[in-house]
């Protein structure tokens, strides 16, 4: 059997539990998407919003990447945001990021990743860069990384406050709420660390006035 055969079987033994403990679940599934909630992750496997938030399909829309970045020419990831904002009516976005990231690590070297991921990674040491002197004085590698992956959140959550998309549903409809979380691996609970909404004043310079 290959590996992946495993994952086809328990699929069905997945959907056949489900039927029998409610006869109607896929039906109700197929017919309704109204989320509350948009998670912005981390690729990371470790990191599923449904199991480490105890929610079921249908509750949080989500999209994910590696370290969890909003960049702005983006199109994957404006476009989630774009659906979930206009079209989905979400009442909160949350950027959840975690301890002991392998991309925010990636990105404290000088190593050389290759051409793809050394662009990803070059949107962190940006951060990085802002930061560098709270980072620098932290003389434990460990704490500095985590130190960073509360900071990438932070960084995150402002990006999508820049944009059009969250700017035009604050000023018509005063929502969402944006949220910046980390997610401990070794504890399994989620530390909120920054939130925006509505009535944040952000750098002008980035603020629509004719939306």
């Amino acid at each position: 059997m290959q590996p992946y055969d495993k994952l086809l079987l328990e699929n069905k033994a997945w959907a056949h539990q489900k039927v029998e403990q409610d006869p109607d679940y896929f039906n109700r599934l197929a017919h309704l998407q109204t989320p509350d909630f948009l998670w912005i992750g981390c690729s990371d496997s470790r990191v599923p919003a449904n199991e480490i938030t105890n929610t079921q399909p249908g509750e949080i829309f989500v999209h994910r990447n590696v370290a969890n970045l909003v960049i702005h020419t983006d199109v994957n990831l404006l476009s989630v945001l774009d659906y979930a904002v206009s079209h989905l009516k979400v009442k909160h976005v949350i950027v959840c990021g975690h301890y002991g990231c392998g991309g925010i690590k990636a990105a404290m070297t000088s190593h050389d990743y290759k051409q793809v991921l050394n662009m990803w990674l070059r949107n962190i040491k940006d951060v990085y860069r802002l930061y560098s002197e709270e980072l620098d004085a932290i003389e434990d590698e460990e704490k500095r990384a985590d130190r960073l992956v509360e900071l990438n959140v932070k960084e995150q959550v402002q990006h999508l406050a820049k944009t059009s998309i969250i700017q035009r549903a604050w000023k018509h409809e005063q929502r969402p709420q944006l949220h910046g979380w980390v997610y401990g691996l070794s504890n399994g609970l989620i530390k909120p660390v920054f939130e925006m909404d509505e009535n944040t004043q952000i750098d002008p310079l980035y603020t629509y006035d004719d939306l």
